[in-house]
């Protein structure tokens, strides 16, 4: 059996920092099918007009989205093939708007873990992701509680 990309419950010891390779430039596209998605009709991403007339001068990316990506930006790294579940979300906070064409990359401490009680081949591992535009502005931050598999027990052999 191969390693899946992710990493597996001991290899995500407390203060671990992982810096995301992948990047995503955000467009005018994408927040606009996101936010119709998931039936937003804030006015604040979808109407030029309107978003002119805001402190901000013109429509902004959907924070959910800027979250979506933020958590999707760190899968490869961290849970692709190693992931049980997400468990919850907590602090999330979004210092800095996101505008259409900025580029987001982002960055990942394991922050707690612990072994689960009802589950001896898992352990829930507590994450911090931080988002950070192409000026290396804080746009978005989320705890993130994770179950995390072990990794698999090798059978004498092989």
């Amino acid at each position: 059996m191969t390693h899946p990309p992710g990493k597996y419950f001991e290899e995500l010891p407390v203060g671990a920092v992982l810096q995301h390779y992948v990047t995503r430039t955000l467009t005018e596209a994408d927040n606009v099918l996101f936010t119709t998605l998931t039936m937003n009709p804030q006015p604040l991403h979808l109407d030029a007009e309107y978003a002119a007339q805001t402190e901000f001068g013109e429509r902004l990316v959907n924070s959910m989205l800027t979250l979506s990506l933020l958590v999707g930006l760190s899968v490869y790294d961290l849970t692709l093939g190693t992931l049980v579940a997400n468990l919850g979300f907590s602090e999330i906070g979004f210092p800095k708007p996101v505008r259409h064409g900025d580029t987001i990359r982002a960055e990942s401490e394991v922050v707690a873990r612990r072994e689960s009680k009802s589950r001896p081949d898992a352990g829930i591992v507590t994450f911090e992701h931080h988002a950070f535009n192409q000026r290396g502005e804080l746009v978005a931050t989320c705890k993130r509680s994770a179950l995390m598999q072990k990794q698999p027990v090798q059978e004498e052999g092989k």
